[in-house]
């Protein structure tokens, strides 16, 4: 597998950078739908203007939280800050952005309302994003799983063997199985969002969570690249702990509309 697409004046640009550009637009392509959508509860330009605060947060914690695990693999601060190395957490990302649209909360002065709605048109979106981004992973052979037999990899499409074939050995596509949860969960918020009732503000933001944290964790028991915490897999503790939180503010949510 080559992980540069092309290059530009001599400047290899990468495969990565390439889908998460894709998975951003097309991601606005969602927004706007589900504004539409939303009969004047969520504005695009609001959207948009949050996007501004927060996609460059989320680049800065997604390389923050993977060198701060990763810290003996670094010999200098120059080599923390080479993005083009790799080396990007979505968790981290994720807080990233949501500092990111805590500034602009604070600084456009809107309410959490108006926040959580703006969460929910975003969600699906951001979940359609990371599916299409996984597959960067794909081309740089990197995220995947344990070996796997011959047998078991000749159930995918060949260019998926070919790509897990790394130094003589097959590996389970994890981004694959993520990508297709993440599609999979996509569809599923994308209906609840059709359906979301007036006061329910950020209900598809915690189930967003919620379904995600799920397939993450399970997926995340395949890889062998995890990032590690007191000798445990942090995405399995953080997605539990999303899990846990995603089901307590469902469940207020629901109340506080009921009463309303």
């Amino acid at each position: 597998m080559d992980p540069v697409a092309f290059r530009l004046f001599g400047t290899p640009i990468m495969w990565y950078g390439v889908l998460i550009t894709i998975g951003v637009l097309v991601a606005f392509v969602v927004v706007y739908f589900n504004a539409k959508r939303s009969a004047g509860k969520v504005s695009f330009d609001d959207v948009t203007d949050a996007f501004l605060y927060a996609f460059p947060l989320a680049l800065i914690g997604a390389r923050v939280y993977y060198v701060i695990f990763e810290l003996d693999q670094y010999d200098s601060f120059m080599e923390m800050l080479d993005f083009r190395s790799g080396g990007l957490a979505i968790h981290g990302g994720l807080i990233g952005a949501a500092l990111g649209v805590f500034i602009y909360k604070l600084i456009k002065k809107k309410n959490m309302a108006q926040i959580l709605d703006m969460a929910d048109a975003a969600a699906p979106a951001i979940i359609l994003a990371q599916a299409i981004g996984r597959w960067g992973n794909f081309m740089n052979q990197e995220a995947h799983g344990g070996p796997v037999t011959e047998a078991f990899i000749s159930k995918f499409p060949e260019f998926i063997q070919n790509g897990m074939l790394i130094n003589g050995t097959y590996y389970h596509p994890t981004f694959l199985y993520e990508s297709i949860w993440n599609v999979l969960v996509f569809i599923v918020l994308m209906i609840w969002f059709g359906k979301k009732k007036e006061k329910e503000h950020g209900i598809i933001l915690y189930a967003y969570m919620i379904l995600y944290s799920i397939g993450r964790f399970y997926i995340e028991g395949l890889r062998t690249d995890s990032l590690m915490f007191l000798g445990m897999r942090q995405a399995q503790l953080i997605s539990l702990v999303a899990i846990f939180f995603g089901v307590i503010m469902i469940y207020v949510t629901k109340k506080r509309a009921r009463n309303a």
